[in-house]
């Protein structure tokens, strides 16, 4: 497909979603949208056809792609419509993260993050550069929106910590992404073999960063129960059907954890020794559970340069 005729799509798709939204002041509107980003060839399109029903194979998204649902609410009345935007290429096409969230959309946004299980050590990278990237983006929309609907702007701070109970004891602790977040773990089945140990490591650290974000956190594979599940959950993003009531926070099962109901005495602490703690230097609990994170599932550019100075090294004590 040409670039410009997609962009000529994105472009009608926003300023038409912006005119059917009009001016209304946090006004059920009967349209939503759901952004997926995440992991390249993590399984965002085949979760996106599921909870649609489409029985194709999924194909790659290459860039920025466009799809819709609707649903019915009753005999005479308008269905509602949800709105499906997938980012492609990972965390290359950061940039095209500010094509679907405006002004005119952000009110009924929502992001679902879709994480490779079966590759630890993108997981952190990943999460890290699309919740980054999206958060700056959502943050300017808000200041500008500050300026023409400051009504809106307020309802959309309050939202933001909906989820979490007023008496819950981490209220003070957590920082909520400022749309509603959804982090999903893939490909489960192949990281339900990994060694016991790295799937705690994991699983506490995707635990900590989605509660510290007020968001829901589940794991998912080609098994219909979990993908049954996911779709539960996208609807609920979609169309505001209501909000699953299971949970699960069992290491050795699929995790499936609303926002709200989790907390740090639960999670506990990074997987490293309280004597070594002080060594990681971080300076905020996130940079602390990062770094323990890398320490033991390495990026794999840094995991490359150790191995090339490694080599490097070695050559220098042969040449010597």
């Amino acid at each position: 497909m040409p670039s410009e005729t997609l962009w000529e799509i994105v472009k009608a798709e926003v300023e038409k979603r912006g005119s059917n939204e009009g001016e209304g002041d946090g006004v059920d509107i009967g349209e939503k949208s759901v952004f997926f980003i995440g992991s390249k060839n993590g399984g965002k399109t085949t979760i996106i056809l599921r909870c649609l029903d489409r029985d194709e194979p999924p194909k790659p998204t290459l860039a920025l792609e466009y799809t819709y649902g609707r649903r019915a609410k009753g005999h005479s009345i308008p269905k509602d419509i949800a709105h499906f935007w997938e980012l492609g290429g990972g965390t290359s096409l950061l940039d095209l993260i500010s094509i679907p969230i405006t002004s005119d959309t952000l009110r009924t946004f929502s992001i679902v993050l879709v994480l490779d299980l079966s590759k630890p050590n993108d997981l952190w990278p990943t999460l890290e550069n699309l919740l980054q990237a999206t958060k700056t983006h959502v943050d300017k929309v808000i200041m500008k929106l500050v300026e023409t609907n400051s009504k809106a702007a307020s309802e959309m701070r309050q939202k933001m910590w909906s989820n979490i109970p007023k008496d819950h004891p981490d209220r003070e602790l957590i920082d909520p992404f400022p749309i509603p977040l959804v982090i999903i773990g893939s490909k489960y089945d192949i990281f339900q073999d990994f060694d016991s140990e790295k799937r705690k490591v994991i699983c506490k650290t995707l635990r900590f960063v989605a509660h510290y974000y007020g968001a829901s956190l589940m794991f998912t594979s080609k098994s219909e129960a979990l993908l049954l599940k996911i779709r539960g959950v996208i609807n609920q993003l979609a169309f505001g059907i209501d909000k699953s009531k299971s949970i699960c926070m069992d290491q050795n099962k699929p995790l499936f954890i609303t926002a709200g109901l989790d907390s740090l005495s639960h999670i506990g602490s990074p997987p490293v020794h309280d004597n070594e703690i002080g060594k990681f230097h971080a300076r905020t609990p996130m940079e602390l559970w990062k770094k323990v994170y890398e320490m033991l599932f390495p990026p794999k550019e840094l995991e490359q340069y150790k191995r090339s100075s490694s080599k490097s090294w070695k050559q220098i004590e042969l040449d010597s």
